[in-house]
């Protein structure tokens, strides 16, 4: 018998009926719980598995891919903060999808969690109607803190339907 870890369940809670702010900060956070529950109670390897061939995703990738992506939007845009990726990098920019062998995910798993709290923290004192600078490929575009909650629903939204699929190859588990 091994000691192997295991990435541990999560609550998820639907948010009801909530004012504009509440609302979007709520149904993000649903979908941040909803892709931890996606991966809850597998262990490491299983959470590295590329379930779905020929895709490479994987569910830990996607954690790492969406580590990032909070990190874009919520520190990079919105807090206007000169951040690097904790996985990829010009040279390498798919290495949150493909450079798994060596990944920790429990590591992996708690950066993903700080890097939330961290996103919380940069927004909380903004108005939705702040206008963010774009950091990308297009300098003059502008877009608010509100477009970059909603962003963040849609990107969690369409990952978390890979992560159906993934688990469900994985162990037949099923459900939202």
């Amino acid at each position: 018998m091994t000691d192997e870890w295991i990435a541990p369940s999560v609550e998820r809670i639907e948010p009801g009926n909530l004012p504009e702010r509440q609302a979007l900060e709520a149904w993000v956070d649903y979908h941040r719980d909803l892709l931890l529950w996606k991966c809850s109670g597998l262990t490491a390897e299983q959470l590295k598995r590329r379930s779905v061939p020929p895709s490479n995703l994987s569910l830990l990738g996607i954690v790492r891919h969406m580590t990032e992506v909070e990190r874009w939007w919520f520190g990079i845009h919105a807090g206007d903060q000169d951040m690097a990726f904790p996985y990829s990098s010009d040279e390498n920019p798919e290495a949150d999808f493909n450079d798994l062998a060596g990944a920790d995910a429990a590591s992996d798993l708690d950066a993903f969690k700080s890097e939330i709290q961290a996103s919380k923290e940069t927004v909380a004192a903004r108005a939705l109607s702040d206008l963010v600078a774009s950091h990308g490929h297009d300098p003059e575009r502008r877009v608010d803190i509100r477009w970059i909650y909603l962003h963040m629903i849609e990107e969690y939204a369409r990952h978390n339907g890979h992560a159906d699929l993934l688990r469900e190859c994985i162990d037949g588990a099923t459900g939202e």
